[in-house]
């Protein structure tokens, strides 16, 4: 009996400070966290893309969380500063991501800024990184003989362009895609150790 109540009153101990540690601590820090100025949050077409994001696994291969200099070649790639937390200010649930499959999207938006680029990459990615082993979403483009009046046609490479037909943007990834172009987080960072260099 005496035993049992050691190994409970031990397991207790530990569960309390890993708690402490791993949810308590880390709260305290980041409770207070106000968004930076330059950061603003989404607009109703971003909020759906981010939808569209989740629901297709993206964050499955792209991290969105460029590290630290001292832990990573990140910057080196052109991923962008290191981040921090108030950069998720408006990022509920936080999709950072833990695998790095494909490029690091936190600043995407800044490096590639073009509507059409995204489309096109959404809808055939080797046709703008050879290579690429990101699988190709076209069930969010509709193929067809012509455009009706205020869709948008996306611009293909010519050998993927379906011959004699258009590809036309889904209202899903136009969503995706603005989603994409709003991940720009170039403003400079108060905490952030790469702002200080």
């Amino acid at each position: 009996m005496d035993n049992d109540v050691k190994l409970v009153s031990g397991a207790m101990v530990a569960l309390g400070v890993a708690t402490a540690a791993l949810v308590v601590l880390p709260y305290l820090q980041v409770r207070d966290i106000k968004p930076p100025p330059q950061l603003k949050g989404y607009t109703s077409a971003q909020l759906r893309g981010r939808e569209v994001y989740i629901a297709n696994g993206c964050v499955y291969c792209h991290s969105q969380q460029p590290r630290d200099r001292n832990f990573g070649p990140d910057a080196e790639r052109g991923w962008g500063r290191a981040s921090v937390p108030a950069d998720y200010f408006y990022d509920k649930p936080h999709l950072l991501g833990s695998m790095r499959t494909g490029p690091d999207l936190f600043n995407i938006g800044a490096r590639q800024p073009s509507l059409d680029w995204h489309l096109g990459h959404l809808y055939q990615p080797r046709a703008y990184v050879p290579g690429s082993i990101m699988p190709p979403y076209g069930f969010l483009f509709d193929v067809k003989e012509k455009a009706d009046p205020g869709e948008r046609v996306i611009s293909l490479p010519p050998d993927f362009a379906p011959k004699g037909m258009v590809v036309v943007a889904q209202p899903r990834a136009m969503d995706l895609a603005n989603y994409l172009i709003g991940l720009d987080h170039t403003y400079p960072a108060i905490d952030s150790p790469d702002a200080k260099r």
